[in-house]
């Protein structure tokens, strides 16, 4: 598969750091920034790669030249005027025969592109966008998804949002089918998002692939700071999802949100004082963050899926405006005993998600790459504990949630035992 980067931009917002050179040649921990995606790409068997540069671009292929020295097979598109985020494209069809890789040369990252690549082609997906939450997606442009993960609307940062939505940020890296790129009949200034993207979702076949893993826009000064902080971390690396990662797994209920009557209606869900300060520590740290939660107000009848996601919004709302988020988020939905008024039947079910089965972390250890031995189950109920120690995690009970934590599973013995969820951090981070 061919990579195309785009690293013709002019750089204006980072001019303070590059000076005169193109912004993807600033060098970040002792490499250019487009250095490290190269290798990225190599790494995971992408060899072939196209440059997009402008006229004043020509320091980058007097840097990698043919990147033979760099294990690469690298060719150039030379702008003589700008020409948009995809005009550029016009003159890399002949070098198409396939679905293909774009990305922009800004960007930090570190994924297994094999993964990515994989979910594009199961799916059939015309385009596939690289999606991840953040820690400001009350200013970004957000996608809106289906449950099979196809991406139905671009929520864009200009609108009015007065209602509730999934954090859900698009990450500007992309697999495209050759098919998208019918339309660009000369070498015109052409908007990726307005004429390619846009009309691509209005076909109902483009998805969006969501990651754990580490991309970030290293463009302005101070992103390029928190970036090179992230790689002396050793928080870059570690993300990709080739290698095994950790998580901590948060019950809802109790333990991110208030305890009480069950939430049936996002204006009933209200956060514990500690609980975006906690979220934001982890999203700092090594771990992956993951709300784990049963859910049985919705077999009962109680309250829809909708609502249920309506709710979730919410919750991801006010953590994103602190700069907080969850990595995903599972919840079972089942309640496999009968008698409620208005129940649904087809959800009355024995099921292995439930908790303190581990059907849902067994779903994110798929997802995520998740070694279970090496995460964490936090939450306010001894049917947590029982939950992370059947999936082999280790444990800690807060005492700050549900009064009666021990009316299930009462042999089930967490390994801490602590009242706020800050605490219970304090003891991960020290390990």
């Amino acid at each position: 598969m061919i990579a195309i980067i785009q690293a013709g931009g002019a750089g204006t917002r980072l001019k303070s750091i590059s000076k005169d050179l193109p912004k993807p040649l600033v060098e970040i921990a002792g490499k250019p920034i487009l250095l490290w995606q190269i290798e990225n790409l190599v790494s995971c068997g992408i060899t072939e790669v196209v440059i997009v540069i402008s006229k004043t671009g020509e320091a980058i292929p007097n840097y990698f030249g043919d990147g033979s020295k760099f294990g690469a097979s690298i060719t150039y598109i030379r702008e003589e005027q700008p020409l948009g985020s995809a005009g550029a494209l016009y003159f890399a069809k002949d070098k198409i025969d396939q679905d293909f890789i774009l990305l922009w040369g800004d960007l930090m990252l570190d994924i297994d592109w094999n993964r990515f690549i994989a979910f594009h082609q199961e799916k059939g997906s015309l385009l596939t966008a690289f999606a991840h939450p953040n820690s400001h997606p009350f200013d970004s442009d957000l996608l809106k998804v289906d449950s099979d993960s196809k991406i139905t609307a671009i929520d864009s940062k200009q609108n009015v949002r007065n209602y509730y939505y999934e954090n859900l940020t698009n990450a500007g890296l992309y697999i495209v089918s050759k098919k998208a790129l019918e339309g660009i009949t000369e070498p015109r200034k052409i908007d990726f998002e307005k004429e390619i993207f846009l009309p691509l979702i209005q076909s109902q076949n483009t998805f969006a692939y969501k990651s754990s893993e580490y991309v970030k826009d290293c463009g302005t000064p101070d992103r390029f700071a928190a970036v090179l902080e992230d790689i002396k971390a050793n928080i870059v690396a570690s993300k990709n999802l080739k290698l095994p990662q950790k998580a901590i797994f948060l019950d809802r209920d109790g333990t991110i949100n208030v305890f009480g009557d069950f939430v049936v209606k996002a204006s009933m869900l209200h956060l514990k004082d500690d609980a975006i300060e906690s979220i934001s520590r982890i999203n700092h740290s090594e771990y992956l963050a993951i709300c784990v939660t049963n859910q049985p107000v919705i077999a009962r009848g109680d309250t829809t899926f909708e609502e249920m996601d309506n709710i979730h919004n919410k919750m991801e709302d006010e953590l994103g405006e602190k700069g907080a988020y969850l990595n995903d988020l599972f919840f079972c939905p089942h309640h496999p005993d009968f008698g409620y008024p208005g129940e649904v039947r087809e959800l009355k079910i024995k099921c292995n998600c439930r908790k303190p089965n581990i059907g849902m972390l067994l779903k994110a250890k798929e997802k995520y790459n998740i070694d279970l031995t090496k995460s964490w189950m936090i939450g306010d109920t001894l049917q947590d504990m029982q939950t992370g120690i059947n999936a082999g995690c280790k444990t800690i009970l807060l005492t700050s949630g549900d009064p009666h934590y021990a009316k299930k599973y009462p042999d089930a013995k967490p390994d801490y035992i602590v009242s706020q969820l800050k605490d219970a951090l304090d003891i991960i981070f020290k390990e």
